[in-house]
């Protein structure tokens, strides 16, 4: 295997920041499956700190489609807003999600 190429700091770059979207997606789905089986409430943010999830391709857009995915397949529902002091740069929503009953009883994954 070649070596990694340093960045400009000296740091060598995560090897995670090369997974294709898919790749990152099979690598974090297992954390928010497990947190909507829970049946706790949670934020992307909280479950991608607790699992030390990478950072995906595009990290601007990749957090919110996959988050929006989850829902749309049903694994996760809408359960409000995050009020605390915790918001993003640019002043938005953050999103609070539970598990679906299905996905509670494991019958969604």
């Amino acid at each position: 295997m070649p070596a990694q190429q340093p960045t400009l700091d000296g740091t060598l770059p995560d090897p995670a920041s090369s997974l294709s979207y898919a790749e990152w997606v099979d690598l974090v789905r297992p954390a928010f499956v497990a947190a909507a089986r829970s049946g706790r409430r949670f934020t992307s943010y909280e479950i991608a700190e607790e699992n030390r999830l990478p950072e995906p391709p595009n990290a601007k857009a990749d957090w919110g489609n996959f988050v929006q995915s989850l829902a749309r397949d049903r694994l996760i529902e809408d359960a409000g807003t995050d009020r605390s002091a915790r918001r993003t740069s640019e002043r938005s929503r953050v999103g609070v999600w539970r598990g679906t009953r299905a996905a509670q009883a494991g019958r969604i994954a």
